[in-house]
């Protein structure tokens, strides 16, 4: 029992490592695969800053939207001001609206926060604070104003004030009034509303909604109402497809791209949602998920989000891959205090400030100018081209696993699957990988049909003669020559007979437990490195083989020694040393599938996973009903009263582990504390 004890105590302190420290990332980073942010070039870099300093007609004060017009224009929702200013293609300023004749009668905007722009050159202005919507033609001249709308759609209480809007190839207007959380609220092209499209789903918590349930009126009427999600901005892409963002932090859907019907249809194929930030940079001041602002749609698919909590812009691709960002908060040129909108002037990207009453000009870099030539090419189908730029992006950033994808997506479909399988892996990519390996299995079998048969006919027949002439050595008793390893294998067909006969007459070997045990480990690490990559998500700079002391030599230790202590008291008969066995014996079934598992999961695709997750199934069931006959025959105890042993067994587990642990850590603090001590008597010395 000593060495045991020692040998569990050895295991523990093993076990027991800290985990390595996240890596922080630098201003503009990308991330990987795993979730760790990976240091990337500038996309884009700044080129200019306008704030309308120099304009004879009053700086910004609190612009909330801006729009980039078809013919270069930029329209600038100046809120502060109650006016829209326009730019010209040098951004020079052009012309204001502001004051305006309306039915004979001089009107002027109040406080207006949207802005669009269509294709007749129809300016679109959400007039904020008198809430309604104001349509001027190109020369700033009122054509129609649309009041607030009155429909029995809309809930009693009701309050009208467009703040975003957006209209579509068809003039079907899509405006987000604020406070509004039915959704978008959808008028035809002569202003009449139709209804709301694309709600958000509630988000509860299933406590609170169980208290709803059960509480009184007069409750309810107190606690928080399960109401959806506002959108704050949105825009329309040449397609008619609307992209919105909804600024709710830690949202499970922040960016949406809906269809006419309002369904979200924005792709996630990305190794995380398209979000912002996955998670809270190191030293960071502003923990929690990034929050959405305003998003706009671009080129080959690609759209960009503006992150209103760090003052940064991710951009996507259309299957939801991060391509780049870049930004942050700050006083200095380049940074923002308070972003409120974005926008696409060609291809420089254009931030506007509120609080700093700015608007920053960005250029892209070669490096964002590659990326985005590379998308726009795969997009347009001309792969040479692509696989190009994603060459010269790779030796500006090695670590840019997109990168590897786009090429993998070229060669794919130039039908080098081989080389597409190679790039994919690189990037990560299993759905791609797939895909390709697919097709590569299927040009293999066709071309080698005749060498595959001819190889599994030749390894029955060796596997049938192998077994009839190891019968004939032994006289038909082949299975009863094994010696002392026929009892873990007769005992995985036959249980109880099994385990009785390791009991009662000693046919159980300890040692024969430990080289099990010893193959379960090695079967692990082989599985864990080795495995397909289809469904491998191992990182492989994380795996340790000493870790499986912890998930497997540390849980069989606590299972023995909990079961031994426990049943000591439930009147067992069983021996710590058969507890040993009989667990180390039930364990086999492991043993015997992870190895072929291993095979299978390099031949499969992603859509052929069924079988392999089926063997992990089959593999722990089997475990689990020899762990329970092995118990139950060990001790001698009934089915019922076996069930409750080993759920029990499970309970004493959590406490030898807790108890471990507070061991740990107050041995910890006293050696903390005898070194303090120390170190302070040598110094007063």
């Amino acid at each position: 029992m000593k060495r045991w004890c020692a040998l569990f105590i050895i295991v523990l302190l093993l076990a027991s490592g800290t985990a390595a420290a996240p890596v922080s990332a630098d201003d503009t980073y990308n991330y990987s695969y795993w979730g760790t942010p990976v240091p990337a070039p500038d996309p884009y870099s700044l080129e200019q800053v306008i704030s309308g300093s120099d304009w004879s007609q009053d700086a910004l004060s609190s612009p909330q939207d801006m729009y980039a017009g078809q013919d270069g224009r930029l329209y600038i929702a100046d809120t502060g001001n109650s006016r829209i200013v326009i730019l010209n293609r040098d951004l020079q300023l052009e012309k204001v609206i502001g004051e305006f004749e309306h039915d004979g009668k001089k009107d002027s905007l109040n406080h207006p926060q949207g802005i669009f722009v269509d294709s007749d050159q129809h300016i679109y202005v959400a007039d904020t604070d008198n809430r309604r919507i104001v349509e001027f033609d190109q020369n700033g001249k009122p054509i129609r104003v649309m009041n607030e709308p009155k429909s029995t759609l809309l809930r009693e209480g009701f309050q009208y004030q467009p703040v975003k809007l957006v209209v579509d190839k068809a003039k079907r207007l899509y405006v987000i009034s604020q406070g509004c959380y039915e959704g978008i609220m959808e008028f035809d092209s002569d202003g009449g509303f139709n209804g709301f499209i694309g709600t958000n789903r509630i988000k509860f918590s299933p406590v609170d909604l169980f208290w709803k349930r059960i509480s009184t009126k007069a409750q309810r009427e107190q606690m928080q109402q399960f109401i959806p999600i506002e959108f704050n901005n949105l825009d329309v892409d040449d397609n008619g497809f609307i992209y919105t963002s909804s600024s709710e932090e830690n949202s499970e859907q922040p960016l949406k791209r809906l269809n006419p019907s309002g369904t979200d249809i924005l792709r996630s194929k990305g190794y995380f949602p398209p979000k912002g930030d996955v998670g809270n940079l190191e030293g960071g001041s502003l923990p929690g998920s990034s929050i959405f602002v305003d998003i706009i749609s671009d080129q080959g698919g690609m759209y960009s989000a503006l992150d209103s909590k760090r003052g940064r812009i991710f951009t996507y691709d259309k299957d939801g891959n991060l391509l780049y960002e870049f930004g942050g908060l700050g006083s200095q040129q380049g940074n923002f205090r308070t972003p409120v909108a974005i926008e696409m002037l060609g291809e420089r990207m254009l931030v506007l400030d509120k609080d700093n009453n700015r608007l920053s000009v960005f250029n892209p870099t070669p490096y964002g100018d590659l990326i985005r030539s590379a998308v726009a090419a795969l997009s347009e189908g001309k792969s040479e081209q692509s696989t190009s730029d994603w060459r010269k992006v790779l030796q500006l950033n090695a670590n840019f696993d997109v990168a590897y994808i786009g090429i993998g997506k070229s060669l794919l479909k130039q039908g080098d699957n081989r080389e597409a399988m190679n790039y994919f892996k690189l990037g990560n990519s299993r759905e791609y990988y797939s895909e390709a390996f697919k097709r590569y299995r299927k040009e293999v079998v066709f071309e080698h049909f005749g060498m595959i048969v001819l190889f599994i006919v030749l390894a029955v027949a060796v596997i049938i003669a192998g077994v009839k002439l190891a019968n004939r050595k032994t006289k038909g008793q082949f299975y009863r020559e094994f010696g002392i390893i026929r009892n873990p294998f007769y005992t995985l067909l036959h249980p109880f007979n099994g385990f009785w006969e390791m009991k009662y007459e000693r046919k159980g070997r300890l040692s024969v437990a430990f080289v099990i045990m010893a193959l379960l480990v090695i079967a692990t690490i082989v599985k864990r490195q080795f495995n397909g990559f289809v469904i491998n998500f191992n990182n492989p700079e994380q795996l340790n083989s000493l870790d499986e002391l912890k998930f497997i030599v540390l849980p069989f230790l606590l299972w023995c020694v909990a079961n031994w202590s426990l049943t000591t008291l439930m009147d067992g008969e069983g021996k710590f040393t058969e507890i040993m066995i009989a667990t180390a014996y039930s364990l086999l079934p492991l043993v015997l599938i992870y190895f072929p598992q291993m095979l299978y999961s390099n031949v499969i695709t992603a859509d052929e996973s069924s079988f392999y997750y089926l063997l992990n199934t089959i593999a722990m069931i089997w475990f689990v009903w020899l762990l329970f006959t092995g118990t139950m025959t060990v001790h001698q105890y009934s089915a019922g009263k076996t069930i409750v042993t080993m759920l029990l067994t499970l309970v004493v587990m959590g406490i030898i582990i807790f108890l471990g642990v507070l061991f740990f850590s107050m041995l910890q603090q006293m050696i903390n504390f005898v070194s303090s001590i120390y170190k302070e008597i040598s110094f007063r010395m």
